[in-house]
């Protein structure tokens, strides 16, 4: 089976994205890594990064999605109150399998 240059084009996109991905990761550190303290404001931001993502995650399914999804982000919502991210994070995905499967 002979590879077209649709499929290595592929190939090529994804090995870019994965390279861009790795060099933005390490440039981040190293910029990082020449301050001895971070100034206050840069680490208020950096605090911010994982509610920014979360919000980005959580948002288009809670404004956008059917009642299935509506459902999972309340009852994810409520174990993740009482439990720690692993089994948030298990919780919401087996809900929204479940619920699919059930409901079609």
């Amino acid at each position: 089976m002979t590879l077209d240059w649709t499929q290595s084009g592929i190939y090529v996109v994804i090995a870019a994205a994965a390279l861009l991905t790795y060099v933005t990761r390490v440039s981040g550190y190293l910029i990082l890594s020449r301050f001895k303290a971070l100034p206050a404001r840069v680490e208020a931001g950096l605090d911010a990064v994982p509610a920014a993502v979360i919000t980005t995650l959580v948002a288009p399914a809670a404004f956008s999605g059917t009642w299935r999804e509506a459902t999972a982000l309340a009852i994810t919502l409520l174990v993740g109150l009482r439990t720690g991210p692993l089994v948030t994070v298990a919780t919401g995905t087996l809900t929204v399998i479940v619920l699919r499967a059930v409901t079609g």
